[in-house]
């Protein structure tokens, strides 16, 4: 393995191997508690963790060295933070990446969601749009159990991004060379170990550097 550091946060059940690959999920916290962690199951749809993934939140800050990661990368994450954690996330992002180091992002794209929305002369538009942008709740969850799948999930998107936003974002918080990306166009090939075409797919895809 290289002995250049790359990370992934938010990485679910995807953990390449040459990766650091954290994910906050609290489904995750419950099955890494020692001796029980293991045999923890939740009723439903929710999947055990691969070993490689490491519980870490972003936003929090990651057992990480500063300036020691030559790539960061996530993906369909960023739109799950509340703007204030949003920008916590960035300036870890930032803090953890080596002078020069690449971050690599993946976000649904606001503006293609809402110009579908405005051209469609269909009556569901907007039902689509909703669920679309997962603003939208079908179903309300009621009880003890769906409150506990609704924590565990940790699903709603809090704060939607279109290109212009998201590289303002990035600038300020001191990223460079702020371009849009799309999956696997990146100079540097280790990227594509950890990009699902599938997730970028009319989706917002951005690179930058430290």
């Amino acid at each position: 393995m290289s002995r250049d550091l790359y990370m992934q946060y938010g990485c679910g059940l995807s953990a390449p191997d040459g990766w650091l690959n954290f994910d906050a999920s609290p489904t995750l916290r419950l099955q890494r508690i020692p001796a029980i962690g293991g045999f923890f199951v939740l009723p439903g749809d929710y999947p055990k963790f691969p070993a490689a993934v490491r519980f870490g939140d972003i936003v929090e800050g990651l057992p990480l060295s500063e300036r020691s990661c030559k790539g960061i990368y996530c993906s369909h994450v960023l739109e799950h933070l509340a703007l204030e954690d949003f920008r916590s996330a960035l300036g870890n992002t930032l803090r953890y990446l080596e002078p020069g180091g690449i971050f690599r992002l993946v976000v649904p794209d606001l503006e293609r969601l809402t110009r579908e929305y405005i051209d469609s002369p269909d009556d569901d538009a907007a039902s689509r749009f909703m669920e679309g942008a997962y603003l939208g709740v079908r179903q309300r969850k009621r009880g003890v159990s769906g409150m506990l799948r609704g924590w565990l999930g940790n699903s709603a998107h809090l704060w939607m991004w279109d290109e212009k936003s998201m590289m303002r974002e990035l600038r300020d918080a001191g990223f460079a060379a702020v371009r849009r990306a799309s999956v696997g166009d990146s100079a540097d090939t280790r990227f594509s170990e950890v990009e699902d075409p599938g997730r970028w797919y009319g989706c917002l895809g951005i690179e930058c550097r430290k």
